[in-house]
């Protein structure tokens, strides 16, 4: 049997408008929770991803969380950052041409931005690799089920995270599977994925609140979004 790593599919950091999260503390917190693979997912960027892919290269996989004008993706093993507000299509055709791994974020959360209506999400089905059947970060247990439920009907595997934008999400929700180094591997991976997770407390969004607060009064320290 193959070594198993655990995973964390969906996290931001301080490159995301809503986060204050330190890229040198996230993978710290990481390798105190026994966090092999990290798939950094900021929103619109992938900046953070590539810092910290420089600081521990065998952890980070540089990703990016997408919104297209019908609602976010997930990708992962990201070369080019891809812009916001494209049609979902030509997102995912600029994503497969640089041989990126697309998931669908969050796909049925409608207290969020970025979920995503049923017909849109019908289209896109055959294009993408995978869809986030747990986000911690969800209110209601029903939202990850019914995501669960499409991945299914659409033979997708499902990705999990924690959508952590504060240290205490980190590893909420991670999958236990084995070890992968490209999409390839990942997708093969997923397959024989076991998830470990579990809903945050509905206060961490909060944190996303506070983040955006302090951009708008204090910039110092952070980066230009």
């Amino acid at each position: 049997m193959p070594d198993l790593v655990r995973a964390e599919f969906h996290c931001h950091t301080l490159y995301s408008k809503d986060s204050l999260m330190r890229v040198e503390d996230l993978l710290a917190a990481c390798r105190k929770k026994g966090i092999d693979r990290l798939a950094i997912t900021d929103h619109n960027s992938i900046q953070g991803a590539l810092h910290a892919q420089k600081l521990d290269p065998g952890r980070v996989i540089v990703g990016e969380e997408i919104m297209t004008l019908k609602g976010e993706l997930l990708a992962f093993f990201v070369v080019e950052q891809v812009p916001k507000n494209l049609p979902p299509l030509e997102a995912i055709r600029r994503l497969r041409e640089q041989g990126a791994f697309i998931s669908v974020s969050h796909p049925y959360d409608r207290l969020r931005k970025g979920a995503w209506a049923l017909p849109d999400l019908l289209e896109i089905a055959p294009l993408v690799d995978a869809v986030e059947t747990f986000n911690a970060r969800c209110l209601r247990k029903r939202t990850n089920e019914l995501a669960q439920a499409f991945a299914a009907k659409h033979n997708l595997p499902g990705t999990a995270g924690s959508d952590a934008h504060s240290l205490l999400e980190v590893g909420r929700a991670t999958l236990l599977l084995p070890d992968f180094h490209n999409p390839a591997e990942l997708k093969d991976a997923l397959l024989k994925a076991h998830p470990q997770a579990q809903l945050s407390a509905s206060w961490v969004h909060l944190t996303s609140t506070y983040a955006k607060l302090r951009r708008r009064i204090w910039k110092r320290d952070l980066p230009k979004l």
